[in-house]
């Protein structure tokens, strides 16, 4: 089993270095804008049908939302940057870590339909104000909350190694739940305690950073579908977009989680918990320095 784990964590290595090395991520920016063009011309058709009384409208809306979620996730996005760079980071079971960006996409969901009307009947803004608030403003201030995150992750990992040296000297080993050998006592925790999710902090960190943010397409059809007087139906269209961009975040979690363990079944004791240490100031660093670097770039 561990084998296999460590063969999946090469394949999802490989995978890393064509998106990232080898222009892999720039091919796939390019599909993914051309389909969200696409699918947005289709949902305006969707959105007309269903404004005339077409009784099939709807769930082809509903469709055409997943599928403009899907590509718009797949392209460059903070919440992959966020949700991947957690699993990697942070020992979090594949479960929680799913459900965890299942709620990031929804909360995304949630700002836009947030955004849009209280702009629309609060502050009497036209498409174009409500989109380069959300292009402008809140896409900078989402990746700087990111960068925030992988600085506090990036605190947590250096912390964690200093904490190692301090209570692990030379000549102590180490049993996998952190027992020494020499006097019998815990000095650090295990590699599951160290690893474990703190608390719900954490998790609404995490999402908050992703929600931020909302989603232009979510945008698009929220106004569109109000000024037909089908208002509902844009939020539930809303709400279909948070959950294709979640059929990507999920298979990112699922990349990381299975890199992390790949990397960890190597290692026992208290290489096991240098290598959690390690990965989590890694994974920290990266995602501050990527997230920091967005954002200059949309300032």
């Amino acid at each position: 089993m561990r084998k296999l784990i460590a063969l999946a964590a090469l394949v999802v290595l490989a995978l890393g270095g064509w998106l990232w090395l080898a222009g892999g991520a720039d091919d796939l920016a390019r599909w993914a804008a051309e389909g969200q063009r696409d699918v947005q011309r289709a949902m305006a058709g969707a959105i007309r049908a269903l404004r005339a009384g077409d009784p099939g409208a709807l769930v082809t809306l509903m469709g055409l939302c997943f599928a403009y979620g899907f590509f718009h996730a797949a392209g460059p996005g903070h919440g992959k940057l966020v949700i991947g760079g957690y699993g990697v980071a942070e020992r979090v079971p594949l479960l929680r870590l799913s459900g965890l960006a299942i709620l990031s996409s929804l909360s995304q969901s949630a700002t836009a339909v947030l955004l849009v009307y209280a702009g629309l009947f609060v502050l009497n803004w036209g498409r174009e104000r409500l989109v380069d608030t959300a292009d402008a403003w809140l896409a900078p201030f989402s990746y700087g909350l990111i960068a925030l995150v992988g600085l506090w992750l990036c605190w947590r990992g250096f912390r964690r190694l200093k904490d190692l040296r301090r209570f692990a000297p030379a000549h102590h080993q180490h049993a996998s739940d952190g027992t020494c050998s020499s006097c019998g006592h815990k000095h650090g925790p295990s590699v599951e305690e160290a690893a474990e999710v703190r608390s719900l902090r954490d998790a609404l960190v995490v999402i908050a950073s992703v929600a931020v943010r909302p989603c232009t397409g979510a945008i698009f059809i929220l106004i569109l579908t109000w000024q037909m007087g089908i208002a509902m139906a844009g939020i539930a269209g809303a709400f279909a977009i948070g959950l294709g961009t979640a059929s990507v975040t999920v298979a990112v979690a699922v990349a990381a989680v299975t890199f992390r363990e790949g990397t960890l079944s190597r290692w026992t004791g208290d290489g096991a918990l240098r290598v959690t240490a390690f990965l989590e100031l890694t994974a920290g660093f990266i995602i501050a320095l990527v997230a920091t670097q967005i954002a200059l770039r949309l300032i």
